[in-house]
């Protein structure tokens, strides 16, 4: 067949790294029977009208679907002399596209398991573990040589036969269910002395000793397959498929290098996520790794606990999805599980969203993204609940403040806790800490100098106590001290307002007190700080005849302090952003914007304004801004599918302009057509008249540097 040229603009400079040159991906996930109904000619045309320059293919693993020659890498019973996998490795490569082989290594077929059963996971009892959706198959064990010997063996074939960029592993960490091989017990034995932990209750410290060593052993297991690739292509990496988890949950000493890009396998929202939840991907991965590229793995099906793989989700709730994840830098990737496709109703959203990234990224240049406030990304530590499966953070206090800060237009980065530096944490004003971080002495150390030298931190609630309860060094920090236990469960809670002039408070008026919490943690405060806002004491919620206040308000609820530096801090001695979270009171809502925009202290320069939910995204250079507005103004925005959109209207985007810049060109997405425009009070001012999905908002200064 004839393969036209790849469009003019997608294929980047050939002198970067694969990794850099790919920015929009497709995946496919081929089912053993695809070689009887490949058309190939449907997914070229798929692959150029999404104008991907990157692909991932299933090649091999638990099934080959290529001319393999290693024993026992079991080759698809309808492969005949087709080589599925390089056909389309070859037609990728003619339309300028990078490619991942795909390996999935969790499952062997029987004929690999009678020859090998030292290759099988087991149970405690030393039982093999069958496949639990496919019986007949056997899951593998991580620590035996299918894993070290085998995976190896595959990859250097594939890499050696097709030149592929990289390897993309799938499944690759075993099952959830631990296994009990002699390989592993031996191996566990030799390094700690110990026998393998057993039970139910993985919170004790022999399984902590279990889950630090699978963590070394797995990262080492990452180095060598990347050694492999390495031999035959210097250039080429091995890439283990990873949640939002990215590498705090491996040796990442070891591995840290062994990710030049993350490719984040989060295929869509779960019922009763919101649809932001895709943006924020991107935002996590760039708080640990900035320089690095991260891509969204997107399915074009529903992502819910019933499996639905072979499926299509709806078509704007497929667009809304990938382009909230590529506004906050999560790379577009659609994987299509089963080449053979009974319902495209899939193509046209997919490639429609795909289109507006390559045309925003003509916007985005090489500008970065950036904002005022910081979320403080700190991951509990690593238990058996957090090491298998994981996704960090995402709890209800830090969806909370995510929703919290989208619903006011507040712009906002992650910062990574474990990886935050001086310089890394000054890039902001406001860092805002969530309940549920947990901190060490050196990371509360830098907040304290981060106020000293002119930022400002926001908390609530249990962000003063460690994991064993204590405080954890924070308190000092808000000039206030904890008195005792935090209460919870607490029932029918206010918070009176002490201070309507303060501008914390005024959004509230003329209420004299608000929605409080359920969760309390008494305080005290220390001269200088200021209370805006008192808890009302307890008082009954039945009988209805009861239900009013017998005393004043008395214990401190939110303690506002001014540092000597030009800092602020603001703690908040209730579950502010959780119950937020939980109940979407509005009360809660305001109070969030209200703190950080009082912390923020007029350091805000970008501004949307208009109707509607949006989330606003900014990059930006010495150049110039860029400002996208997603609209999820949308009924379906918290749940379920997005089934139409729902267009806003008129948004007036303000940019505080540079002190040398003379004026400014403007592009939008919907009109590319650069005008000039003048700078006014030091800000220009752009309204566009509408959003349908996506607008993106390019600044250009003259004058400037």
């Amino acid at each position: 067949m004839t393969i036209e040229a790849p469009v003019a603009g997608d294929v980047a400079n050939a002198d970067e790294p694969w990794f850099r040159r790919a920015r929009r991906w497709t995946q496919l996930t081929f089912a053993e029977d695809n070689p009887l109904h490949f058309d190939r000619e449907f997914w070229v045309d798929v692959m150029r009208r999404t104008r991907s320059n990157g692909a991932c293919i299933s090649a091999g693993g638990y099934i080959a679907y290529y001319p393999t020659q290693v024993p026992f890498h079991y080759r698809s019973r309808h492969l005949g002399d087709l080589d599925l996998f390089g056909m389309v490795n070859e037609d990728a490569r003619r339309l300028g596209m990078g490619v991942m082989a795909r390996v999935d290594p969790h499952a062997i077929h029987a004929d690999a398991a009678e020859a090998h059963p030292e290759w099988i996971a087991r149970d405690e009892h030393g039982q093999p573990i069958e496949h639990w959706a496919f019986p007949g198959i056997w899951l593998t064990c991580p620590f035996s040589t299918y894993y070290s010997e085998f995976v190896v063996e595959v990859t250097r074939e594939i890499v050696r036969q097709y030149g592929v960029d990289a390897i993309f592993a799938n499944r690759w960490e075993g099952s959830a269910v631990i296994s009990y091989s002699d390989g592993a017990r031996r191996q566990y034995r030799a390094a700690t002395g110990h026998e393998l932990p057993t039970g139910s209750d993985r919170t004790t410290p022999e399984w902590a000793e279990f889950f630090a060593w699978r963590s070394d052993h797995l990262s080492r297991q990452i180095v060598e397959w990347d050694r492999a690739v390495r031999e035959i292509n210097p250039k080429g990496n091995f890439i283990p498929n990873r949640g939002s988890r990215l590498t705090r949950d491996l040796n990442a000493e070891l591995i840290k290098h062994m990710y030049p890009a993350f490719f984040v396998d989060k295929q869509g929202r779960s019922p009763g996520e919101p649809i932001w939840i895709a943006g924020r991907v991107g935002k996590r991965a760039r708080g640990m790794y900035p320089d690095r590229p991260v891509s969204l793995i997107s399915s074009v099906g529903p992502e819910i606990r019933h499996r639905w793989k072979d499926s299509v989700a709806a078509g704007p709730e497929l667009e809304a999805w990938i382009v909230d994840g590529f506004v906050h830098g999560a790379l577009p990737w659609f994987t299509k599980f089963n080449a053979r496709v009974t319902d495209r109703r899939w193509v046209e959203p997919i490639a429609h969203a795909f289109e507006l990234h390559a045309r925003a990224e003509q916007l985005y240049g090489d500008k970065t993204p950036t904002a005022r406030v910081a979320l403080l990304d700190s991951a509990s530590p690593l238990t058996a609940r957090s090491a298998l499966n994981a996704h960090t953070g995402e709890d209800a206090a830090e969806n909370g403040l995510c929703q919290a800060l989208i619903e006011a237009r507040i712009p906002f980065e992650f910062l990574d806790a474990d990886s935050a530096t001086e310089d890394r944490i000054r890039a902001f004003s406001v860092v805002v800490t969530p309940a549920s971080a947990d901190l060490s002495a050196e990371q509360v150390a830098l907040l304290h100098d981060f106020v000293t030298a002119g930022g400002s931190v926001i908390a609530d609630s249990d962000a003063l106590r460690g994991e064993d309860g204590s405080t954890n060094g924070l308190a000092d920090l808000f000039g206030v001290e904890v008195t005792g236990a935090t209460r919870h469960e607490v029932r029918n809670n206010y918070v009176a307002v002490m201070d309507a002039a303060h501008e914390v408070a005024a959004p509230f008026a003329p209420a004299n007190r608000i929605v409080g919490g359920s969760s309390i943690v008494p305080i005290e405060v220390t001269s200088g700080v200021a209370v805006p806002f008192r808890f009302i004491p307890d008082f009954p919620d039945v009988p209805m005849e009861e239900v009013y206040p017998r005393e004043a308000p008395r214990d401190p609820a939110v303690a506002l302090r001014r540092h000597a530096g030009g800092g602020r801090t603001a703690y908040t001695a209730f579950n502010l952003s959780a119950l937020f979270w939980e109940t979407l009171q509005s009360d809660h809502a305001e109070l969030l914007a209200a703190l950080v925009r009082w912390a923020l202290d007029g350091d805000e320069p970008v501004a949307v304004t208009g109707d509607g939910l949006v989330d606003i995204a900014v990059r930006e250079s010495n150049r110039g801004v860029a400002v996208s507005i997603v609209n999820l103004d949308n009924p379906k925005a918290m749940r379920g599918q997005m089934r139409a959109f729902q267009p806003i209207g008129e948004q007036t985007v303000t940019v505080r302009a540079p002190e040398s810049a003379t004026s400014a060109t403007v592009r939008t997405l919907s009109d590319p057509n650069p005008t000039e425009i003048g700078i006014n009070a030091g800000a220009i001012e752009v309204t566009v008249p509408g959003v349908e999905l996506l607008e993106v908002v390019e600044v250009t200064w003259a004058g400037a540097p």
